[in-house]
């Protein structure tokens, strides 16, 4: 787990780790916002989505969950975003604004609530 306390080395290496597939989970904090990639990344779940813009929650998207390449012949690689949102909070009317905006940038999404998925 990496946030804003943990020093840039220490930041790099636990990235690094993750790009070289010798970590298959990274959880990171805000810092997510901010001079990171990782391509390599193919899910991830954004708890607590309140802070921050639109124009944020985008460039964590982007920054996430690009494309890989592809070898000729394979599919190309899916990403998946997910925000746990609690339903009856101020989060929803956040949420909700983040769809939007997404939506309009060309991302899908789908709803689902705690009982579809269990």
């Amino acid at each position: 787990m990496l946030t804003g306390s943990a020093s840039v080395a220490a930041r790099q290496k636990q990235f690094d780790a993750f790009r070289a597939g010798e970590l298959e989970v990274l959880v990171v904090s805000k810092i997510a916002n901010f001079s990171i990639d990782l391509p390599q990344a193919s899910v991830a779940i954004q708890v607590s989505g309140t802070f921050g813009s639109r124009q944020e929650e985008a460039q964590r998207l982007g920054r996430l969950l690009r494309p890989g390449e592809t070898a000729e012949g394979e599919d190309p690689k899916r990403a998946h975003f997910y925000s746990v949102v609690t339903r009856d909070t101020v989060d929803m009317e956040y949420a909700a604004r983040r769809q939007r905006f997404l939506s309009e940038q060309g991302y899908g999404y789908s709803i689902l609530d705690a009982e579809d998925i269990v």
